[in-house]
């Protein structure tokens, strides 16, 4: 299903959307060294909860993933990627970490994710990896707009990634949402421009870059959801929530402080 909001269904988009990024903001800056992924989930569900939202993620049930992820946020460390399921591991100097967050609000759903060092070690190529998703990100937000197609938007995402020196996965991507989490259409990291669907505005969309050093395979965790590079190298995802308008494009999921 492809999903087409009303224009006075966006001011619900944008507080959607300011919460979750607000939300990530806030957990960035209170992690640290010696943080456990359990108490980062824990802040976030009282967040969520004090804002009278409704996390997207405790009851998601996909074919993907191995029963309910049973969490309010996704932490993905070092190696793994996309999915990572809090669990008891406390975070350590030089850790990468990627928080990535849905929640809807009004009725709207926003999504969002971001990649970041804890600590004070800063391994260059680890800042090249968020970098690359960074810029790779904004590529895909600059190339979206009414009569665009989902493959301009892919391809622009990949050119970023494949000119960084990394091999691109097209096995999970972006997608567009509103009412739910996840609908049509999905948004590969990689594509031929001028191809498949002509956006309207109207139509929300999460863009979610994300590589691997040096893979583009990935493995599932015995926990069934938390999705780490075959190689065991390290990972970074970006994502924001954008709207198509009848102007151009614009992002949803931006701090408000």
């Amino acid at each position: 299903m492809i999903e087409i909001l009303r224009t006075t269904d966006l001011p619900r988009a944008r507080e959607a959307g300011a919460l979750v990024a607000d939300i990530l903001a806030a957990v960035r800056d209170r992690a640290g060294v010696g943080t456990n992924l359990l108490e980062i989930d824990a802040w976030t569900r009282a967040m969520i909860v004090d804002a009278g939202a409704v996390s997207c993620y405790v009851d998601y049930e996909p074919s993907f993933g191995r029963g309910p992820f049973g969490h309010y946020i996704c932490t993905s460390l070092n190696d793994a990627v996309l999915h990572g399921r809090p669990r008891d591991h406390t975070l350590a100097d030089g850790d990468l970490l990627t928080l990535d967050l849905a929640v809807s609000l009004g009725g709207v759903v926003a999504d969002s994710a971001i990649s970041f060092v804890v600590g004070e070690t800063r391994r260059p190529a680890d800042l090249a990896l968020i970098d690359a998703t960074e810029r790779a990100l904004e590529a895909g937000i600059a190339a979206t707009g009414p009569g665009a197609r989902i493959g301009d938007l892919s391809h622009a995402i990949g050119t970023v990634l494949d000119e960084a020196g990394y091999r691109v996965s097209t096995e999970f991507g972006g997608h567009g949402v509103g009412t739910t989490m996840h609908q049509d259409p999905h948004i590969p990291n990689k594509g031929r421009p001028g191809r498949g669907y002509k956006l309207r505005p109207g139509l929300l969309l999460a863009l979610e870059p994300w590589v691997m050093a040096d893979t583009d395979r990935l493995v599932t965790d015995d926990d069934g959801w938390t999705l780490r590079s075959v190689t065991g190298c390290r990972t970074a995802h970006s994502e924001h929530t954008v709207a198509v308008t009848d102007d151009g494009v614009e992002i949803l999921t931006l701090p408000t402080r």
